[in-house]
């Protein structure tokens, strides 16, 4: 029988592989995974604050400055000026930024594609319900956790 931390860590090389193979194909078309993923947001729901960004993505406001200082640098968004509030910046993805966006979408299906032809279609399907058991049960553990820590803080 195979234990379980054999397959959780088998499931934890499985995405760092795949993840480190996702982006090396997608930065062959100048868009990492982790830039991808601000500009597939801007794309998907338009011209927001840094500050929207950073809370729909679970990201440090200072990790979200940093990457788009350098989208904007590579003209792949552009910074304007918050008419509801003047210290903000609205952020907007450009045409360049919608065409890499694109073009380092494609080898990222592509890879997703190659990797799960390795299943049958029932095999897909299965893999499919147990990752979503899985999550559920990781949404589980992890409103627990967060609600001993309120607990605890609360009695601090």
């Amino acid at each position: 029988m195979t234990e379980k931390i054999q397959v959780a860590e088998r499931l934890f090389e499985l995405y760092h592989r795949v993840h480190r193979l996702v982006n090396a194909s997608m930065s062959e078309e100048g868009v990492s995974l982790a830039r991808s993923k601000f500009l597939f947001y801007l794309s998907e729901l338009g011209p927001c604050r840094c500050a929207d960004i950073a809370s729909a993505l679970s990201f440090a406001p200072r990790t979200v400055t940093e990457a788009i200082d350098g989208l904007e640098r590579d003209g792949m968004v552009i910074r304007e000026p918050d008419p509801e509030d003047r210290r903000a910046k609205i952020i907007s993805i450009t045409d360049l930024g919608r065409a890499g966006l694109e073009a380092a979408l494609q080898p990222r299906r592509q890879v997703i594609e190659e990797l799960f032809s390795a299943l049958d279609d029932g095999e897909r399907t299965d893999l499919y319900r147990l990752l979503g058991r899985l999550g559920e049960k990781a949404c589980e553990i992890g409103a627990s956790r967060m609600a001993v820590h309120e607990r605890q803080s609360e009695a601090a």
